[in-house]
This record gives structure tokens, sequence and C-alpha cells, in this order.
């Protein structure tokens, strides 16, 4: 089965976690290639502020307030937006959040909130669009997971556990969709500079800009794949290791990130 590869004629697109970040720089750069795009966040006085730059783009950004924690506001936005504007024809689950873990303790909140938006808010996200798309047997649907996601990282227990389970979701539900006609893709980002990354105290190697990282991430949906990721020289890098030995890939984990210098 051909699966889609889905154009602005097809419907619209929609954008969660759209407030900053990599999702508003991917839903600016979606309305430049002449989408309509929904963006979904809980700040909607930010989303406005956002829609209003696209004045003068070949497309156009419109609001819908919306919590990825919330399995019901998460329909009732998928609704909404196709009842105004269309039928959703390409889903960016972009949503995220970024919670450390403290070095030698286990954080049990920094796991809970990770896995609340990182990986069952693009469940609820894509459970929403999964029912209208299957119904079409027609659709494009993309998760932000993370290269943090290939393996244990120090400090990132909770948001590389749920990247990785993001990862894992998508592979696994991809037999699913390929045979409803919808394409499934997950986006693996390396270090993007954003207001989350910019709280790191650790190396970040080929870090890239936002802007960069929407172009990409979009020229990765017209591309079609299943896996979007970049700076490819850092994810070929990641996975390369991750094939290691053990020890060898806690000893080289330790140097590269500058832990086995570490005091605290």
């Amino acid at each position: 089965m051909s699966l889609p590869r889905m154009q602005p004629k097809d419907g619209v697109a929609w954008v969660t976690g759209a407030s900053s970040g990599i999702g508003e720089a991917v839903a600016l750069e979606l309305a430049r290639r002449g989408w309509t795009v929904a963006v979904t966040a809980r700040r909607l006085e930010q989303l406005e502020e956002i829609a209003r730059r696209t004045e003068g783009l070949p497309g156009r950004i419109v609001a819908h307030a919306g919590d990825v924690t919330d399995s019901a506001s998460m329909r009732q936005v998928v609704e909404g937006i196709e009842t105004v504007h269309g039928p959703i024809a390409l889903a960016f689950l972009n949503a995220g959040v970024a919670p450390y873990t403290r070095a030698g303790a286990l954080d049990v909140e920094a796991f809970e909130k990770a896995f609340a938006v990182n990986t069952l808010g693009v469940a609820r996200g894509m459970a929403a669009v999964l029912e209208r798309m299957t119904q079409r047997r027609r659709g494009q649907i993309a998760v932000n997971a993370s290269t943090a996601g290939y393996g244990g990282l120090p400090k990132a227990a909770a948001y590389g556990a749920s990247k990785a389970a993001a990862i894992h979701m998508c592979q696994a539900l991809k037999f699913d969709c390929d045979r409803l006609g919808i394409r499934l893709q997950v986006v693996n980002p390396g270090f993007i500079d954003t207001p989350l990354t910019r709280k790191n105290d650790f190396p970040m190697p080929f870090l890239m800009s936002m802007d960069d990282a929407a172009r990409r991430t979009v020229d990765g949906f017209e591309r079609g794949g299943f896996e979007i990721t970049f700076p490819r020289r850092l994810s070929w890098i990641i996975k390369a290791i991750n094939l290691l030995p053990y020890p060898a890939y806690f000893w080289l984990i330790a140097k590269a990130t500058g832990w086995d210098k570490r005091k605290d």
C-alpha cells in the first residue's frame, strides 16, 4: 500500500505544544508552505500572538487551546478543528517537557511529569486524531521524540525513558497505521536551541537553531519515511554508541558528557 504524504489541499495541519520551541517554529514553517495550521497549547494568548505573525504568508495559523494531559480536551480540540477548518490531514504531536533528574536520586515526580506529557500526551492526541483518520483511511501523523530516547544519558532518566517509550509506541503502531493507509513518523532531533535546552549545563554538540530544525522537520513530512532525525552526524554517532557492549558504552558516555569528572 502506498502511504500518503499529505499536502495543504488535503486538509489542515495540527501542531500540539506550539506556544514555543520546535512546535512554534514548525507551525510557522508549515504556514510558509501554504498550510492552514491549527496550533494547540494551554496558553491561548501565546498561540494567538503566533497566529498574528503569519500575516502575509501563503498559509495561516489558528489557535485552539487544549491540554495534552486530558483525553477529553484532546477529543474536543480535534472535533473543534475539524468542525471549523476541515479534516486534519497532518498531525505533529510535539508537546513535551524536559524534567532532568537530580544526580544520585530517583526523582519520581520527574518521571510522572515526563510520561504524562511526552508519552501519554502523545497517546491522547494520537487516539483523538487517529479515530477520524481511520474513518477516512488517510492521513499523516508525526510524533516528536528525541535522540535521547536511543539510550540512557546522565540526568535524563525521566526524559529519555519517556522519549524511548514514544519511539517504541510509534514503531509498534506503524504496523496498524500502514494497514489503515496512515503514514506514521517519528521525529528524533538532537540538540536544538530552545528555551528547554538553554537550561542545560552540559555540552550540546552540533547545536541547531529552531528555524533550521523546523525546515528539516517539514522537509521530512514531505519526503516521507519513518524516522526524521537531525543533525544526522549526531544521530548516527549516538546510534553507533548504542551498539557497543555496555562497559564501552558507559565509559564513552561518561567521557563525552564530562560525567567522569563530576564531583557532586
